[in-house]
């Protein structure tokens, strides 16, 4: 029997499309699940406020009656303004190592973004560019982050077969973390506090940190605006990620650069403890007990850091504004005992956001890929 292709159109359809990334990787020792719950609601055209902007399908493939394969179809119509371009994007792929299956996902995707008027596709990737995005074609045998996509290698393999090519490369680093704040960036901070009426700020309740989320991702909206694909997040969207990611960010690991005469989020910087192994364990799932392995990863002195969303407006940016979120975010990571911080992925043609590593020891240990095809 061959393959048959089926579009979700249930809840429950939708958890089967959800939990086959878990089940394929189950016994994958560098893959980290995602978190039903919370993919459930991104995928749900009802809850995502990504949906203002966005349409999307969803297909899963059936081989002998079993679920080998699954693809979302997305178009962002705000980014296709943004950018002048009529592309799909394709996302949340998982398949096993079979090109009858990937032929027949990649088919039904393909077809589906043609009937909507599109030229092109492209992806991995999300509905913005708070989701996952690019394929992994190097680092296989690193742990991955819960920011990032983690695929077996024959993904890319079966790609290219099909005649998808290079679109955008991201690099991954490991940043080891230095014995003391590099000299010249003491030296930058204190020139650029000075010059700009600039103050770094910190937090020691949650509560404070409230009034200021808004304008981080003000920010973000401007400091990502040049980035590969990115449209500027809607209002609704920037509550739905204020609701979702300040409740669960830690303080200590949290850094705004203000500017005092008007209290302007000119630059952010946010980490937070590796969660990686505490997802592993939590297999998919935040309840019963996975919200404790969270919550104890999220509290205790962690070994690696992930440097999850870093900005700086436009007109700051390339005058030393990150020397300040060193210049605070390393004696904290020293005091703690980190090792090492993960970059996640950085736009490989982004020289300017790479050359901050330059006065660290570091190691490119993953890249990443957006793949493209023109629709015929």
């Amino acid at each position: 029997m061959g393959v048959v292709i089926k579009e979700v159109t249930s809840k429950k359809e939708l958890k089967k499309f959800v939990k086959f990334n878990i089940d394929l990787y189950k016994d994958n020792p560098y893959h980290i699940p995602g978190l039903i719950e919370e993919e459930m609601v991104t995928l749900d055209k009802k809850k995502n406020p990504a949906f203002e902007v966005c349409d999307a399908i969803y297909f899963l493939a059936y081989k002998d009656g079993k679920i080998v394969g699954r693809i979302a179809g997305m178009i962002n119509r705000r980014s296709n303004e943004v950018w002048n371009q009529q592309r799909a994007r394709f996302g949340f792929l998982d398949f096993i190592d079979d090109a009858e299956v990937v032929d027949a996902l990649f088919n039904a995707v393909e077809k589906w973004a043609k009937e909507q008027g599109m030229k092109e596709i492209h992806g991995p990737m999300g509905f913005t560019d708070m989701d996952h995005e690019g394929m992994l074609i190097e680092g296989f045998d690193q742990l991955g982050t819960m920011a990032a996509i983690y695929n077996f290698p024959y993904y890319p393999q079966h790609l290219e077969r099909m005649g998808y090519e290079k679109d955008q490369d991201w690099h991954e680093f490991k940043i080891y973390i230095p014995e003391g704040v590099p000299d010249k960036h003491l030296r930058i901070g204190e020139i650029v506090k000075k010059k700009y009426g600039l103050k770094t700020m910190k937090f020691k309740k949650t509560k404070e940190i409230w009034p200021y989320a808004q304008k981080i991702f003000e920010t973000l909206n401007e400091a990502y605006a040049p980035l590969y694909g990115f449209a500027p997040l809607t209002q609704k969207q920037i509550d739905y990620y204020v609701k979702m990611y300040i409740p669960m960010i830690r303080l200590d690991l949290v850094t705004l650069i203000i500017r005092e005469e008007d209290d302007t989020v000119v630059g952010f910087g946010i980490s937070l403890p590796s969660l990686s192994h505490a997802m592993q364990k939590a297999k998919g799932h935040l309840f019963p007990f996975g919200w404790i392995h969270l919550l104890k990863a999220l509290k205790t002195k962690p070994k690696v850091i992930d440097l999850y969303l870093t900005g700086v407006l436009p007109e700051y940016q390339n005058k030393g504004v990150n020397a300040l979120l060193f210049n605070d975010l390393i004696p904290v990571y020293i005091g703690l005992g980190v090792e090492y911080a993960e970059s996640n992925p950085e736009l490989a043609n982004n020289n300017a956001v790479q050359a901050q590593w330059d006065y660290f020891k570091r190691e490119h240990h993953k890249t990443r890929r957006a793949f493209i095809k023109k629709l015929k």
